[in-house]
């Protein structure tokens, strides 16, 4: 909205006196800092009004720890979804297909999202939306993603070819399978970070410092001299992803605010789930959904301790008549607090770890 007002006061006014909105890194900034303020203004009153109606009662399965916390309120998803997508009305170029994928896949994912959390603390039912109803949903939104972007020509350029990682011109064409890849990826990142999402500001942290990575990425391969000197895609467009990145990074930053250890809110599956869906379609739109296993290491990681810990599990009962664990509690974030790591100290490290992973994720650009 900004972005088409001040462009219309240069087009009227000669010589143009805003010029600075044309250029990607005024806005992905500007879009940044809308959306912290928004969530931290608007972030207290949020919290009060959902201490009256969406306490989330502590897990039975929680580990000790836990269970001495108080009850909390949940859906603080919504106060990122907020941010982000007002900041992105305001600062981004919002009729491009690149920006409104993203946001449909938020808005869809956190309505999921949202009707589990619902479900969960106001209808009270144990377990809240069952694990079929969420698969149907992100499966759905994959097809709209696939589809859309097999079949729109702003995406012809690539379409199903891909790079991959840390080799210089090695592509990889998924031809008839790219739409169920779509969906694999946005399902399994979307509930990657659902899992990741269980000590204060460990998802909000780590998914911030996800989409840091992945906004610059953007801004690379929305321009033509840096994705060609780099050998990455270039994709017309992509600059403008960079700016929704930011505006999710900071909304996840203005949420640690209160999320923070002790928290005072919770994001609840309406954030967790908004979250992944963004960092895939982010990923898949700009062609790099294969660097997600080395940006997203802490997610990965978290995934499949919960994997390896189930298939254990069945394999030792059907082996030995008892099951076995290999992980004190999954996910691995809870294996850490029954060893008696602090809370903070686990969150503090894994998003050392997620640095680490970020780093990593730079080096392939000349590890080619």
């Amino acid at each position: 909205m900004f972005y088409y007002l001040l462009k219309y006061i240069n087009d009227v006014f000669h010589p143009p006196v805003l010029r600075v909105v044309e250029y990607l890194t005024f806005r992905a900034s500007a879009a940044a800092i809308t959306a912290l303020l928004i969530t931290l203004f608007f972030g207290p009153g949020f919290i009060r009004y959902l201490k009256t109606r969406f306490i989330e009662p502590v897990k039975e399965e929680a580990p000790p720890e836990h269970k001495k916390k108080k009850e909390l309120p949940t859906m603080g998803g919504l106060l990122i979804i907020f941010s982000v997508e007002i900041s992105v009305l305001l600062w981004s170029k919002f009729n491009d297909p690149h920006v409104w994928l993203i946001m449909v896949a938020m808005l869809w994912m956190g309505g999921i999202g949202f009707i589990d959390d619902y479900r969960k603390v106001v209808l009270k039912i144990k377990g809240g939306l069952s694990a079929r109803y969420k698969l149907i949903g992100q499966v759905t939104l994959g097809l709209i993603i696939g589809l859309y972007t097999w079949f729109d020509p702003a995406f012809s350029v690539l379409l199903s070819t891909t790079t991959v990682p840390f080799f210089k011109h090695l592509t990889l064409d998924y031809g008839v399978f790219y739409v169920p890849i779509v969906i694999f990826i946005i399902t399994a990142v979307s509930n990657a970070v659902n899992l990741t999402d269980g000590l204060d500001g460990l998802a909000a942290g780590t998914s911030a410092i996800v989409v840091t990575g992945l906004g610059g990425f953007s801004y690379l391969a929305g321009n033509a001299v840096y994705a060609v000197y780099l050998n990455i895609p270039f994709i017309p467009g992509g600059g403008e992803v960079a700016v929704v990145s930011m505006a999710i990074v900071m909304a996840c930053v203005g949420f640690l605010w209160f999320n923070s250890h002790p928290a005072e809110i919770i994001m609840g599956d309406t954030g967790s789930l908004a979250l992944g869906s963004a960092i895939a379609v982010i990923a898949l739109l700009i062609k790099q959904e294969l660097l997600l296993p080395v940006i997203a290491g802490v997610f990965v990681m978290e995934t499949l301790s919960v994997s390896l810990q189930v298939l254990y599990f069945k394999f030792t009962k059907m082996r030995f008549g008892q099951g076995k664990r290999i992980f004190l509690m999954a996910p691995l974030h809870h294996h850490f607090q029954l060893k008696g790591w602090a809370e903070q100290k686990i969150v503090i490290r894994f998003w050392i770890i997620a640095i680490l992973f970020f780093l990593v994720s730079l080096m392939t650009l000349k590890l080619r």
